[in-house]
């Protein structure tokens, strides 16, 4: 159980720095440079995955010996796709829908979507 811990605290840690290249940057394509928010919230979601993939392949889980990198990184990719469906699917429902503001929604969003992205991960990439 602490081991169990001990990695969801780390995987918070690239989460809330995923989140803030995230968050960061679909406000800035948004309020800047005058992308509709979907279209920001889409970009800005596939950056940070890419910096996710990184970082917890390196400091969050453990690799399984029977996926190669490339298996690994499809695997990935593939998860985070639905990942981002879920979160564009969200926000939409958020902001035109519910007409709660995109940053707000994003908060929440990236709360919902993060559960997906641990359990997702722990079942199909960590070493069993």
């Amino acid at each position: 159980m602490k081991k169990l811990i001990a990695q969801f605290m780390k995987f918070g840690i690239v989460g809330v720095l995923a989140f803030l290249i995230d968050y960061g940057l679909m406000v800035a394509l948004t309020e800047f440079f005058g992308v509709p928010y979907l279209i920001s919230n889409t970009i800005s979601f596939i950056v940070s995955v890419i910096f996710n993939y990184v970082a917890s392949m390196r400091y969050v889980f453990e690799r399984r010996d029977d996926l190669s990198r490339h298996r690994e990184f499809i695997t990935f990719v593939v998860l985070s796709v639905i990942g981002l469906i879920l979160n564009d699917l969200l926000m939409w429902v958020f902001v035109s829908l519910w007409f709660i503001d995109y940053r707000i929604s994003k908060f929440i969003v990236t709360f919902l979507v993060s559960i997906w992205n641990f359990v997702s991960r722990k079942i199909f990439l960590e070493k069993r």
